[in-house]
């Protein structure tokens, strides 16, 4: 008698345990359910990059100078510049510029020492490719200009959610103009501005 008390008592115990534990696995789910959803259809949909994203460096062959700045400061000394001497106008001619992306590792450091400005980050983030050496693009390919998400009709963009004006949690069919959440440096600067009081001079 005993006995059977005992495993009814364990079979109790073991059911409650296991009520328990789909419980807590439901109360996962629906919490999940309040949030939006984190899957993007892609390619129909893509996510507009960040601000200040580092994507495909885009290179305007006639500003380079060939000081090879961009090498130096390279971690890698990744950019390739072929250059010659032209005795007759006494400066470097720039015969052949080339970054491979499949070593890059997108510091942007290239960008900010460049005393021309010859080179820019873009928002573009699409370089996958079959053969790696693809991946090595010239001084042409690194001239097209970038490819834009919102530009491109046939898909639709998604803003990431940190970028989304306050209360949307749906990044579909917002106007292009809507502001993220949060405040802008200026508004800040002119608040900081409005609480700081100047020291009084002591008499």
């Amino acid at each position: 008698m005993f006995n059977f008390l005992k495993q009814v008592g364990d079979y109790a115990k073991d059911a409650a345990q296991a009520a328990k534990y789909i419980g807590q696995g439901l109360s996962v789910t629906f919490d999940h359910m309040q949030r939006r959803p984190v899957t993007v259809q892609y390619p129909y949909e893509k996510l507009i990059p960040s601000e200040r994203y580092r994507g495909r460096i885009h290179y305007e062959f006639d500003k380079c100078i060939s000081c090879e700045v961009c090498v130096r400061v390279c971690p890698i000394n990744l950019p390739i510049v072929d250059w010659e001497f032209d005795k007759t106008t006494k400066k470097k001619k720039l015969n052949h510029y080339s970054i491979d992306f499949g070593v890059c590792i997108f510091c942007g450091n290239c960008v900010e020492y460049c005393p021309t400005n010859c080179l820019s980050m873009t928002e573009e983030y699409e370089l996958a490719a079959y053969d790696r050496h693809e991946l090595n693009y010239d001084s042409v390919a690194l001239g097209r200009l970038p490819y834009k998400v919102t530009q491109d009709p046939m898909v639709t963009p998604l803003r990431e959610f940190a970028y989304l004006p306050k209360g949307e949690m749906d990044p579909h069919d917002l106007p292009p103009d809507a502001q993220r959440a949060g405040k802008r440096p200026e508004e800040l600067v002119a608040e900081l501005k409005r609480t700081t009081v100047p020291a009084q001079p002591e008499s």
